[in-house]
């Protein structure tokens, strides 16, 4: 089986995107960094597309994925935080979650040898989420959005609670993989 896919490619363009992406907020370059946003959204959208249509699939970009997504929207949280433009809560929450997840499955794969760990729904309810709460927060950031302060509240909330519960369902599904066996 060969890693040089198209759909992989896709996702190592998203991992290079990520180091740019940081340095545009760093240095204050909004609209490269909601491009770059855009870009890296599109790329995810399009790299899982294609290795389902064209059969493409690998045990690389299964990894990889998943990873640049983390990677992307974790350094968002901490640089928007950091910023003011999103309330540390929300931060610790995503942060908290995620850690809550690898390293409850490092402990199952210590305990059962078994490296697979399907995403859920709500755990793809809550990265979407959170992907569109960035995004909405870079929009307004580049564009006056007016007073549209109330839709960046529903998002942080609708973000929060799809977090917090994927992390109790993860959680939920590790206890269950590890106990009814």
């Amino acid at each position: 089986m060969t890693v040089f896919t198209i759909p992989n490619a896709l996702t190592f363009v998203r991992i290079i995107i990520i180091p740019i992406f940081v340095m545009s907020l760093l240095h204050r370059k909004f609209h490269y960094a909601l491009i770059l946003f855009v870009v890296a959204a599109v790329t995810d959208l399009l790299d899982g597309f294609l290795a389902r249509v064209t059969n493409q699939k690998t045990r690389l970009g299964a990894f990889l994925d998943p990873l640049a997504d983390k990677f992307l929207l974790l350094t968002s949280f901490i640089l928007f935080a950091f910023y003011g433009w999103l309330p540390d809560w929300i931060t610790i929450t995503v942060i908290s979650r995620d850690f809550i997840v690898v390293a409850g499955w490092f402990i199952l794969f210590l305990l059962t040898q078994n490296r697979k760990v399907d995403p859920s729904i709500i755990g793809k309810l809550a990265n979407a989420f959170q992907a569109i709460l960035i995004s909405y927060i870079l929009f307004s950031i580049n564009f006056d959005m007016g007073g549209a302060i109330i839709v960046k509240e529903y998002l942080l909330v609708l973000a929060a609670a799809f977090t917090v519960l994927s992390g109790i369902q993860y959680v939920y599904r590790g206890y269950r993989q590890l106990y009814e066996k």
